[in-house]
């Protein structure tokens, strides 16, 4: 997709790879940025510099997810990009207990790391069907094509917001809808700066504004499966290749950090 003169959407659009989203496409000569967050005083910040607009909405709700596409539909034209980014981690409340984290967590993390996608592409996909075009960008993680240590809820929600957008990819690939997956690993966010130190934090960090720029050729390309960090897909061949010792290997790095923070 080209998306000059393009309408954009990015949700948690605030901060983080939000933010780097934004200004990405709106340097690489978007029509408008819509930027979408809970945070409406920090989104009105980010949409003055991008001289783009905001919209206060918290993803979990279906309801303000179909106003967003509504409002932005009538008041500025038809999104031609709708980046679903909004996400949360949540891990075990025992590092040994993948079922330990309450049941609020698992709750708000399906709401907001699956659900808020299938809102998007419930709200948004007739109309971009009937234009015969569209794109959605899922920001989802490593930890959806790999694991997380530590964090079952946040592993968990990602493995099926990826399997969400191949059912996308799938069912509406004939309506001329495209969708790409964002999956990287560690990212200097305040999301991961608010977390104990991971595998992600030893694989090499990358900056928000270098995860925009590989989103970007990504969507150019319109290839489904975007990975910042291409160590990424050589993991990923070892997990297919060898499920039982991939997971030795997990297990083993998790007893590394766990003796590490001991």
């Amino acid at each position: 997709m080209d998306i000059r003169g393009r309408i954009v959407v990015v949700t948690g659009g605030a901060s983080g790879i939000g933010r780097a989203l934004c200004e990405r496409f709106h340097a690489d000569g978007a029509a408008k940025v819509i930027v979408a967050d809970r945070d409406g005083g920090q989104a009105d910040a980010v949409a003055g510099s991008v001289e783009g607009a905001s919209f206060p909405c918290d993803v979990s709700d279906e309801a303000q997810v179909r106003a967003l596409v509504d409002t932005v539909e009538s008041r500025h034209g038809p999104i031609a990009l709708f980046c679903s980014n909004a996400g949360i981690a949540s891990f075990d409340a025992l590092p040994r207990n993948a079922a330990s984290a309450p049941n609020e967590a698992w709750a708000k993390s399906w709401a907001v790391n699956v659900m808020a996608h299938v809102y998007a592409v419930r709200a948004l996909a007739p109309v971009m069907e009937r234009r015969a075009e569209g794109y959605f960008l899922l920001t989802v993680s490593a930890a959806g094509l790999l694991s997380q240590i530590g964090g079952a809820p946040y592993a968990t929600t990602k493995h099926a917001a990826i399997g969400f957008a191949e059912a996308v990819a799938i069912a509406h690939a004939d309506a001329g809808i495209r969708v790409s997956v964002l999956c990287p690993q560690g990212v200097d966010t305040p999301m991961l700066r608010s977390l104990p130190e991971g595998p992600q934090a030893r694989d090499g960090v990358m900056t928000a504004e270098d995860v925009a720029a590989c989103a970007a050729a990504g969507i150019a390309m319109e290839r489904f499966l975007i990975l910042p960090h291409p160590q990424v897909a050589d993991y990923m061949r070892r997990k297919t290749a060898d499920y039982d010792r991939w997971l030795a290997g997990m297990v083993k790095l998790r007893r590394s950090l766990e003796a590490n923070a001991s």
